[in-house]
């Protein structure tokens, strides 16, 4: 089969259905090419929670992009200012986003949010992860995150589909492009193979939509280094890294930080922990600034309170990656049992071993005894308990020691004692390829390759290291619009 369009979008992810939103409201034709089958489609976006971090002057500002909850009247959700945004990319990814990038993410985020509302996209407040409940009974959002999608990842990939058919984009299923076809040097389409067979489609511009390379082993070895094999794979099992490669091939410019990625701490022990697509985003732990994180000789080897999990938690499965057997545990007491996340820590069948000691837990986990024991009572001697604990604030209730923790340290020691194994879950990686902020890919002296376009995953230089939360949505949707709006 042979077609030709005006734009082609390789990827229907979030970022590609936003590019193939804004060319069909100006009038082009379009087909996006989904890897994924009807039952595997969706990208990475499939599996997120659905948080977009954006601007907001606070509750007021957001009801008309929020569906009503009766909770509103006892919400608290403080502002969120351009300032903040952009001060937070720069702390997290330690001063190396690009800053034109940074600068049109933050500015231009909750027009996105509003416009893909008014194409029938649904967000909520974000109760279940970003609120805690104060003694008052109000409930008060903090970390800069407080909008999502209704149904999380599945509902905005549900939402994006049913978008799409309205404004006439054609999307096809199973399609694995592997050509990108060119002209002298420009690219004038894709080739692809399906259930059918081998197929091309020329256009007169091609989105890349297709995220990073984190599935392929091969690759996370490669650039992200050595060990990186052992990762698993959160999301989409499709994103290879073949069209960034076959960019490259072409004279395209590798953007951003190859050497990082977006990891987290992921049930190590479920079966079925990769590419989950029932469990999705559940499969993390993310209440660990609550407890203390020990690897398998029972010592502690990072700050679990340096901040809110919105700015630690997608650099931390890196640190767990290097320890011995890429394992560690999360541990916590009866007493703050209760305030982890539901949806994370009480599914049926997922990684937790329960004990009445400390040492009893030890023996369970296969962790030195003597060793895991001194480390909590250690920890446990170090809190300082006359600041009050406090997981709305950064606290600074700390244990002050050699490897301390900054905030929000409470004892170990009211059984039964609880641990659940994570190792890394490897997100996105954060390397693409250079483009302008429009999307357009470059090429090492600057010249745009003609014809071509990259955005989400596949564009890089917004991140290195770390990452807020919810910003990856938020530049797919800034950058997919902005790609979409000129191919």
């Amino acid at each position: 089969m042979h077609s030709s369009v005006d734009v082609v979008v390789v990827g229907g992810g979030n970022a590609g259905f936003c590019a193939a939103h804004a060319a069909r409201e100006r009038g082009r034709s379009v087909v996006l090419l989904e890897r994924g089958d009807v039952g595997m489609a969706g990208g990475n976006s499939y599996y997120t929670a659905g948080a977009t971090r954006i601007t907001h002057d606070g509750l007021d500002d957001l009801v008309d992009v929020v569906e009503p909850d009766e909770r509103h009247a006892a919400t608290v959700v403080p502002p969120y200012t351009a300032q903040e945004y952009r001060a937070d990319l720069e702390k997290v990814t330690e001063g190396r986003t690009d800053p034109a990038m940074a600068d049109t993410v933050v500015a231009e985020a909750a027009a996105g949010v509003r416009w893909l509302k008014g194409l029938g996209l649904r967000y909520r407040l974000m109760y279940e992860r970003q609120a805690y409940e104060r003694p008052d009974g109000t409930l008060l959002f903090w970390g800069g995150l407080h909008v999502g999608n209704v149904d999380g990842g599945v509902g905005l990939i549900e939402d994006h589909t049913k978008a799409a058919a309205e404004l006439g984009t054609e999307v096809r299923y199973g399609a694995r492009v592997h050509d990108l076809l060119t002209d002298d040097d420009r690219v004038v389409g894709v080739r692809y193979t399906d259930a059918a067979g081998t197929h091309e489609v020329r256009a007169e511009s091609v989105v890349i939509a297709s995220g990073g390379f984190e599935s392929s082993p091969e690759l996370r070895e490669r650039y992200l280094g050595t060990g990186w094999a052992n990762a698993k794979v959160r999301g989409t099992p499709f994103n290879d890294g073949a069209l960034l490669l076959a960019a490259l091939e072409l004279g395209a410019a590798r953007g951003g930080d190859w050497s990082t990625a977006h990891s987290v701490q992921w049930d190590a022990f479920t079966p079925q922990n990769e590419s989950n697509r029932e469990l999705t985003n559940r499969l993390t732990r993310q209440s660990y600034p609550l407890g203390i994180i020990v690897n398998r000789e029972g010592r502690r080897f990072l700050d679990e309170g340096a901040d809110f999990r919105n700015y630690t938690y997608a650099k931390y499965g890196a640190r767990i990656l290097a320890q011995p057997g890429a394992v560690a545990y999360q541990l916590f007491d009866a007493a703050l049992r209760p305030q982890l996340r539901a949806e994370e820590y009480e599914m049926p069948g997922i990684s937790e071993v329960v004990a009445d000691s400390v040492e009893e837990l030890a023996a369970a986990l296969g962790i030195p005894v003597d060793a895991l024991s001194a480390t909590v009572a250690d920890f446990n001697a170090a809190v300082d308990r006359d600041v009050p604990f406090d997981p709305t604030v950064k606290d600074g209730r700390a244990a002050n020691l050699d490897v301390p923790k900054s905030n929000w340290a409470a004892p170990i020691e009211t059984a039964p004692f609880y641990a659940y194994p994570v190792t890394c879950g490897i997100t996105f990686t954060f390397g693409g390829l250079q483009g302008d902020l429009d999307g357009r890919v470059l090429r090492a002296d600057g010249t745009h390759l003609a014809g071509l376009f990259a955005c989400g995953e596949a564009l890089g230089g917004l991140f290195s290291a770390n990452y807020p939360g919810g910003t990856g949505l938020a530049a797919g949707i800034v950058f997919g619009r902005r790609a979409g709006a000129v191919a």
